[in-house]
């Protein structure tokens, strides 16, 4: 019987994703010139994160954790979550996450809803990145500066990545929307097997467990 693809919500192991290497890719196309100029143009709107989770293998039981992950998500059919070691938190890695952390629109008195993203860089380089996959039960949410709470003023709809106000709660005109936040990262296996021996792990040897972002 054939499994159809979906999203497994829930997180790869945390300990292992903390010592996993990896980060964000970008796909340009660079042509140059007869001049010696360049022509630069981009084929991803937004970056892909990729990851390799072993090197944050540090025992047999976090070998054996993997695996039985790797089975229950049938291989590479099934994406799920994963804490980006480096990148996980809407403030910057050891701060704590406020209401205030991130701008995520002006209110007009009617729009409702608000895509939940993070901002890298300032002024008109900045790259806005969509958040699909936040941890709800840190989400805090703050119109003009003032803390809003949930389910009473806001929920988040998952589907859509979208902070969604009750009808009572809709931001004013000009009122500042915005959030904070704990996130992970939607990835898949990017491999059909893993292949590890024992006496090999143990001289050292850590196997390649290749993940990659995926869309939610």
């Amino acid at each position: 019987m054939t499994d159809f693809a979906s999203f497994h919500d829930v997180r790869f192991p945390t300990a292992v994703a903390f010592g996993a290497t990896g980060g964000p890719e970008r796909r340009n196309e660079i042509v140059q010139m007869m001049s010696g100029r360049e022509r630069r143009n981009t084929r991803f709107a937004q970056s892909r994160r990729h990851f390799d989770a072993g090197t944050g293998l540090r025992s047999l039981d976090d070998l054996h954790d993997v695996l039985a992950f790797f089975e229950a998500r049938r291989g590479s059919l099934h994406a799920f979550r994963f804490r980006d070691p480096l990148d996980w938190k809407s403030c910057r890695p050891e701060g704590t996450p406020t209401a205030l952390d991130q701008a995520l629109g002006t209110g007009d008195g009617a729009t409702r809803r608000f895509t939940l993203a993070k901002t890298y860089g300032e002024g008109a380089d900045a790259y806005r990145r969509t958040i699909a996959k936040p941890v709800v039960a840190t989400l805090k949410v703050a119109v003009d500066g003032v803390e809003k709470a949930s389910p009473a003023d806001f929920n988040f709809d998952g589907a859509t990545a979208e902070i969604v106000f009750t009808v009572g709660a809709t931001p004013a005109a000009d009122a500042l929307v915005t959030a904070g936040y704990e996130f992970d990262v939607p990835v898949r296996f990017d491999t059909e097997r893993i292949a590890v021996s024992v006496s090999s792990f143990k001289a050292g040897q850590i196997p390649s467990i290749p993940l990659i972002e995926v869309a939610p």
